[in-house]
């Protein structure tokens, strides 16, 4: 994990500081949000496949790498959420395809080409839901408070705990969930949609 501290230095009364005055340091964070380049292999498992042809596994990604803004108080440091760089949507496909259709043969083909229908189902809930994908993570992230620390050496603790904050906040989580409903969808459509018609006319060419 990378972290970036940004410190900020102001000008303060040397009055009695305590963990309450850190809230006086909240921000609201800067939030830039990327989609993964994704890639996609395709193997053939040495035993047969307990389903009937193929099936795609998709890799979810959900990376969050947090800026943290440190201001010196009288009895530590108050360290605030400042900037959030995250990486969400799918990085890897699995394509596996039962070890009784040869290689680019007919009836492999048309399995491949019926699992890159469902990668596409797979992207097209990430393109579909990018508002959804931004409000949760602004909600999420509008809502750490800063951690108040007494010594220099536990700042990192301090940061690490905010991403954790993040990453285990409700909105985030029920965002992942929304995410894999949505999913569980567009793939049973796919499937419903595929008459089956292109494997058959490969098996009566035999």
């Amino acid at each position: 994990m990378k972290y970036i501290f940004s410190i900020f230095l102001s000008l303060f009364v040397f009055n009695a500081f305590g963990m309450d005055d850190c809230l006086n340091y909240k921000l609201n964070p800067t939030i830039n949000i990327k989609t993964p380049t994704w890639q996609k292999s395709v193997v053939q498992p040495l035993k047969k496949m307990e389903i009937l042809h193929g099936e795609v596994i998709a890799t979810l990604t959900d990376e969050f790498e947090i800026t943290g803004d440190i201001t010196p108080i009288e009895d530590g440091f108050c360290v605030a959420l400042k900037n959030i760089d995250a990486l969400i949507g799918y990085s890897d496909f699995l394509v596996q395809i039962d070890i009784s259709h040869k290689p680019d043969s007919c009836s492999y083909n048309a399995i491949l080409q019926h699992e890159d229908e469902h990668i596409r189902a797979y992207l097209s809930v990430i393109e579909d839901n990018q508002y959804l994908i931004e409000q949760s993570v602004k909600s999420a992230a509008e809502s750490i408070v800063p951690v108040f620390v007494h010594n220099e050496k536990d700042i990192e603790s301090a940061i690490d705990k905010l991403n954790n904050e993040l990453q285990n906040h409700p909105d985030i989580i029920l965002l992942k969930q929304q995410i894999h409903a949505a999913e569980e969808i567009r793939n049973k459509h796919v499937d419903l949609n595929d008459t089956g018609e292109t494997l058959k006319k490969c098996f009566e060419q035999i």
